[in-house]
């Protein structure tokens, strides 16, 4: 009796064991969003007098309620800002990217956290043409004085050595025409653009969020165009155009491409 006790007891220690092991392992290999990206980014602000800084500042357009950053991996901190006390109310000294990454509005942090980690997971990954990679999203950020500022947010790679991103480059700009509903905007660019793209949406599938290639092709479709001619006008197959529309149903938890159309205008995706 007690040696099959002692064998009970033995096995279930072992399943917990397994059980803890298991927790544990799913916390080391799920990273809490923005974490990545975060690991790799600092609290120090540029020095806007170095030659490399004046150097932006004659080279780089801005525009009217436009804000601008550069930031190196290298060197682990921020090498030029400016524009930023016209957009969120800082001085441009004052700007460091990990404050830039903690100044969304609630609606938006676990999501342009999430973006910003996969998004550039994704770059890392790959090896040619870094500097063609970018991404968008319309998203709205905290100014200094508490205020919610629309934007649309830019990323891009400014700087690859030896495959791998040594700078980017962020341009943010006021635009107060942006419509926000309940669903997320975000766009991916670069020579594997379809490739990271859909890595995102398969990531980012938990959030209500639309891609720039899936939002165009709902547009058209809501002008009544059917698959293949949107196919057609866009020099791709038909099944790459359902891919882009039919996985919208779950998501959006519709049950019709009509409900779908209303869904989008409601939610401001489409106009």
């Amino acid at each position: 009796m007690t040696t099959e006790c002692t064998k009970v007891h033995l096995q279930i220690f072992t399943i917990n064991c397994v059980k803890t092991q298991f927790q544990l392992s799913l916390i080391m290999i799920t990273p809490i969003q923005g974490e990545y990206s975060k690991s790799l980014i600092s609290d120090t602000p540029a020095d806007l007098l170095t030659e490399e800084a004046l150097h932006f500042k004659k080279s780089i357009t801005k525009f009217p309620e436009e804000a601008i950053y550069i930031y190196s991996f290298e060197r682990d901190k921020m090498i030029y800002a400016d524009g930023w006390e016209e957009v969120l109310g800082y001085k441009n000294n004052e700007i460091s990217m990990l404050k830039l990454v903690s100044i969304s509005t609630d609606e938006y942090t676990q999501f342009s956290n999430e973006l910003n980690d996969k998004a550039l997971l994704f770059i890392n990954s790959q090896t040619h043409d870094l500097e063609l990679y970018s991404f968008t999203i319309e998203l709205k950020k905290i100014h200094k004085n508490g205020n919610h500022i629309p934007l649309i947010w830019r990323v891009a790679v400014h700087k690859a050595e030896n495959g791998k991103v040594t700078q980017i480059i962020g341009h943010c700009q006021i635009n107060r025409s942006l419509k926000f509903g309940t669903i997320m905007k975000y766009a991916a660019y670069g020579p594997a653009k379809s490739k990271f793209e859909e890595n995102l949406n398969k990531v980012l599938f938990q959030h209500l969020a639309i891609s720039e290639k899936e939002k165009q092709a709902l547009s058209l479709v809501a002008q009544g165009q059917s698959f293949k001619e949107i196919a057609t006008l866009l020099n791709v197959s038909q099944s790459a155009i359902e891919k882009r529309i039919i996985p919208l149903y779950k998501r959006f938890k519709v049950r019709s491409l009509s409900h779908l159309i209303s869904f989008a205008i409601e939610n401001n995706i489409i106009s």
